[in-house]
């Protein structure tokens, strides 16, 4: 097992191509939580991800015979990243084995930065799976995102970065999927202060490592499915899963709902963009994981920014419809003149503002003269949706929300 002076020895390789990203109170977070939450902005790191520290630790510690071989790894997308950057650096050719849903931004950034990128399987262990025989067959090193030493090593100059910014934190939240970064992590923290409590967090769609964690023994998932991609993994690692045991004091989860909550928040009240996976830690002091006392220290690892701009939108959309930002309605009108004209007008009084709108006189479910009206309004909180809803039977209208 690594120790404190691998993380060390990884931080030095480090130094002079990693950017030291921001660890800063985030007031907000803070004020809802009521502890003293710092958020650690890895999104802002080169890749837009942790990755590349274990990545380029890995790399930088091959022979010259093993790095003339090429490499190859499997990825979702960040690690994909970190080792095509890392590759570049030393002149080493990559390839990339990542699942075939990979969002179409981390397969060009990956390609962009030198890689061969190789689209196979359903989800990260059936990449994993290809990379590996693809890998054996072309006589390839292989690069491991997470069951690593060099890799291990490399995220947990993290808490170095964390402790010398924060030495005084009494717990630090950190995103799980196949263990690696945690491992790094809670190794140096601990080392560094062992009274600091060390707490992941994983998808609730991705529970291999936190039902192996609580069992105590490898124990892989049938299937995962979560908007936090870059913590999908299916199956446990047993050495991960023996730093966790020895060194993280606790696992919780959260949902996808709650992380699209967490998303939402962090760019709304941070001005920070993050991922599902990065995300995870926010979502668990938002809606109270944790049992930490009031007035606690908090490190919270945003691990990565590389979200995909559709599922942005899709959270986004779906973020303010949630929060009474957003209403549809679809409205049943007489199909005759100035019936949408009465429709806007009552909206307009209650001041409704209309952002899209489709009109369709054909649906099966119609009476022959009358049309529905489907409407998307911009809207001020609970009361004023109250208010139009109100309005609206008030004038007569019939109407269903989505």
């Amino acid at each position: 097992m690594i120790t404190i002076e691998d993380v060390l020895q990884a931080r030095a390789r480090l130094l002079p191509i990693l950017a030291e990203t921001p660890f800063a109170r985030g007031p907000f977070l803070s004020d809802q939580t009521g502890l003293s939450v710092y958020l650690k902005k890895e999104n802002l790191q080169h890749t837009g991800s942790f990755k590349l520290r274990g990545a380029f630790n890995c790399i930088a510690m091959l022979s010259v015979a093993e790095r003339a071989k090429g490499v190859i790894a499997a990825s979702a997308g960040n690690h994909a990243q970190g080792v095509a950057y890392a590759a570049r650096h030393f002149g080493v050719q990559s390839y990339i084995v990542m699942p075939e849903a990979t969002p179409l931004l981390k397969v060009n950034a990956t390609k962009n930065l030198g890689a061969q990128v190789i689209l196979h399987g359903a989800n990260y262990d059936d990449a994993f799976a290809y990379a590996t025989r693809y890998g054996g067959e072309h006589n390839l090193t292989f690069i491991h995102p997470f069951a690593d030493a060099g890799v291990i090593a490399g995220q947990g100059t993290l808490a170095i970065e964390m402790l010398e910014s924060v030495p005084d934190l009494d717990a630090i939240l950190v995103p799980v999927g196949g263990g690696g970064l945690i491992s790094g992590v809670a190794i140096a923290a601990k080392a560094i202060n062992p009274q600091i409590k060390v707490i992941g967090v994983s998808a609730a769609g991705a529970p291999a490592m936190r039902t192996s964690f609580h069992e105590k023994r490898a124990i892989d998932s049938l299937s995962v499915r979560t908007i936090a991609d870059g913590i999908a993994v299916r199956d446990t690692s047993p050495i991960t899963l023996e730093y966790l045991l020895k060194y993280v004091d606790d696992l919780l989860e959260v949902d996808d709902e709650e992380i699209a909550n967490a998303i939402l928040f962090l760019i709304e009240k941070q001005k920070l963009v993050v991922e599902g996976a990065g995300a995870v830690g926010v979502a668990a002091l938002l809606h109270n994981r944790t049992d930490l006392p009031k007035g606690a220290k908090v490190g919270v690892l945003l691990s990565g920014g590389n979200i995909d701009v559709t599922m942005l939108a899709v959270i986004i959309e779906k973020g303010l419809i949630k929060s009474s930002r957003k209403m549809e309605l679809t409205v049943t009108l007489i199909d005759k003149p100035g019936s949408l004209q009465m429709l806007s007008a009552a909206l307009s009084e209650v001041s409704a503002n209309i952002v899209h709108i489709d009109y369709d006189r054909t649906a099966r479910s119609l009476d022959y003269g009358d049309a529905n009206v489907s409407v998307s309004l911009e809207t001020k909180g609970t009361e004023h949706q109250v208010q139009i809803r109100a309005k609206l039977k008030a004038c007569g209208f019939v109407f269903q929300e989505a």
